[in-house]
């Protein structure tokens, strides 16, 4: 295909019943989040913007990653080169999109570990990953109902895209599972294959096929990380956007413990466990980011926002969990 051919995504039209078959499919999908703390639609809906956000960054190059400024003309061959083909794939841009906003539909607000723990339905039938994979099959079965016909005609038009958008949104919503040391191992292993003899992107390599299946590993590895960081943005972001959804998740935590779904007072680690948190995660994954090499100024930013937020907590985590603790019992007493 000649991808300077290929018309704007924003001037294609997919017609008014497609676009209120989407409107009904969202109010679903949102009506299908509990109302927990943390886990909730408007966290999907956080996520979702950040994974727009940065997708749109990687559209938009800039001297940084090799290319003309997004105000020059851009050759659409040399930029799906840049990002491995992302940007040249619309199907795999809203898969992602797609993830992020199902990704933790019916959250019962507790781990996957307690879910096995007790036994669950979820739990017997998939055994891992269990909240990832019953948010997929909720959502899926629902966008393959007799009522979203239109929606999904603009979405794919043939088996081999169904099967193909099928496989990205699985990857991706079980990308967020973070937990199981399996995948982690599996992820560590394939980062390690594509990125370790050169963290530089190929801009020749558009249109080779003996370079295609490495970029689709790479391209792979960019959408689970992209994913990864988008349901941890609040860590990358303003201090009080951070401060807001520490308090949202550790609420969700401490409730599950006083339900008697947790086996420990989450409060007596919450601050070290920060900590260890930004060291051991999200500071490595910002780093990841930059070294993918397709996300322009948004890894430097994500990083630098996580060292701030990793500072401050420092300073004012102990204070904060007590806080915590203190507006927790308040709305008990209501």
């Amino acid at each position: 295909e000649d991808l300077r051919a290929r018309p704007r995504p924003s001037s294609i039209d997919i017609g008014e019943e497609a676009k209120s078959q989407l409107r009904t499919y969202l109010s679903q999908i949102a009506g299908m989040y509990r109302d927990n703390p943390f886990h909730n639609f408007q966290h999907a809906s956080h996520v979702t913007a950040s994974v727009k956000k940065l997708l749109t960054r990687i559209v938009q190059v800039g001297e940084g990653n090799g290319l003309a400024a997004s105000n020059d003309p851009v050759n659409l061959a040399d930029l799906a080169g840049h990002s491995y083909g992302i940007t040249s794939d619309p199907l795999t841009q809203f898969a992602v999109v797609y993830s992020a906003i199902i990704h933790d539909v019916d959250h019962p607000g507790v781990p996957n570990a307690q879910l096995v723990k007790e036994e669950t339905r979820n739990a017997q039938i998939y055994k891992k990953s269990v909240a990832e994979q019953n948010s997929v099959e909720l959502a899926w079965d629902m966008l393959m109902s007799d009522e979203y016909s239109a929606l999904r005609a603009c979405i794919y038009q043939t088996e081999s895209d169904l099967r193909r958008f099928r496989q990205l949104v699985v990857n991706t919503v079980l990308a967020t599972d973070i937990v199981d040391k399996e995948l982690q191992a599996l992820r560590k292993n394939r980062w390690e294959t594509a990125f370790s003899s050169s963290s530089s992107p190929s801009l020749t390599s558009f249109g080779n096929p003996d370079q295609e299946e490495h970029d689709n590993r790479k391209a792979t590895i960019v959408i689970e990380h992209l994913i990864q960081a988008s349901d941890v943005a609040h860590t990358m972001q303003h201090w009080h956007i951070y401060k807001d959804w520490n308090e949202r998740f550790f609420m969700e935590c401490y409730r599950a413990f006083k339900e008697g779904r947790a086996d420990s007072d989450p409060s007596e680690n919450w601050y070290k466990g920060e900590i260890g948190f930004f060291d051991f995660y999200v500071i490595p994954l910002a780093k990841k980011l930059e070294s993918c090499g397709v996300f322009g100024v948004s890894s430097d930013e994500y990083l630098n926002y996580a060292k701030a937020n990793r500072d401050e907590w420092v300073r004012e985590g102990c204070t904060m969990v007590q806080q915590y603790l203190a507006k927790y019992d308040r709305e008990q007493q209501r």
